[in-house]
């Protein structure tokens, strides 16, 4: 079942007197459940790409269509409320508010669709618990290492139980562990929970661990290639037998 589809994706900005084609006509369409990475070097076009996708910008030409709704011709505040109800994201930067708790940075969405404070509490613990950060829930965003800080991105993405969860470049500002252990366990909510999770990354373990590359060279997609998850499944168990095995 197609759950987002990219009709003819042209996008192009305008640059002093000039044009660029960030992308140019790519048709894609992604699956509930898939595991897919966006992959290419910096201009490539992966996170003009995941932006359409989320809605954070629209396209110059062609259509895009998410859970069979098509996503043009709405207004900022439909497309801010389709955002809200259908894609959870994972930023970069984390995008944490620093005067919140993690706690409350992860319910911030779930706050923003109107659930009461003990439910939206009762989630954001549950996920904490899932996501090996409880007991961490009133600590401020400057307290936590990076990789606590991008696993409260995740409860955040995760939260309200979206559709599908975009991650763009995730793992750039990690060391190696903790990248693994993240997507490690991105990997296990995908194959548990079935959330679709599509991710921009150059990262080579990024691209290692997933299901699907869609490859993207000058804005055009170059290649679309599934891969069989034996290798993947290796890496995983390794890291889970290093994680229980301890220092």
């Amino acid at each position: 079942m197609s759950l987002i589809e990219l009709n003819n994706i042209t996008k192009i900005y305008p640059l002093g007197s000039q044009q660029v084609t960030a992308v140019a006509e790519v048709d894609l369409s992604i699956g509930a459940g898939e595991f897919t990475v966006l992959a290419g070097p910096s201009g490539s076009g992966k996170t003009t790409l995941l932006n359409l996708m989320g809605c954070l910008d629209q396209p110059t030409r062609g259509s895009v269509t998410i859970a069979g709704k098509s996503v043009g011709e709405r207004s900022v505040r439909e497309l801010a409320d389709f955002r809200l109800h259908n894609i959870g994201f994972i930023f970069q930067s984390y995008n944490l508010i620093p005067v919140l708790t993690a706690a409350e940075n992860a319910e911030f969405t779930l706050m923003l669709q109107g659930f009461a404070a003990p439910e939206r509490r009762r989630r954001i613990a549950a996920l904490f618990e899932e996501l090996g950060i409880g007991g961490l829930e009133e600590r401020r965003p400057n307290d936590l290492s990076g990789g606590q800080q991008q696993r409260v991105a995740v409860a955040r993405a995760m939260a309200a139980e979206p559709s599908v969860i975009l991650a763009d470049e995730p793992t750039a500002n990690l060391d190696s562990k903790t990248s693994e252990d993240l997507l490690r366990l991105m990997r296990r909510i995908n194959a548990e929970k079935g959330t679709t999770f599509v991710f921009s990354s150059h990262d080579a373990l990024v691209i290692s661990l997933a299901r699907r590359v869609v490859r993207l060279k000058d804005g055009r997609l170059e290649a679309d290639e599934r891969q069989d998850g034996k290798n993947s499944e290796v890496r995983i168990q390794e890291s889970e037998e290093n994680l229980n095995q301890g220092p």
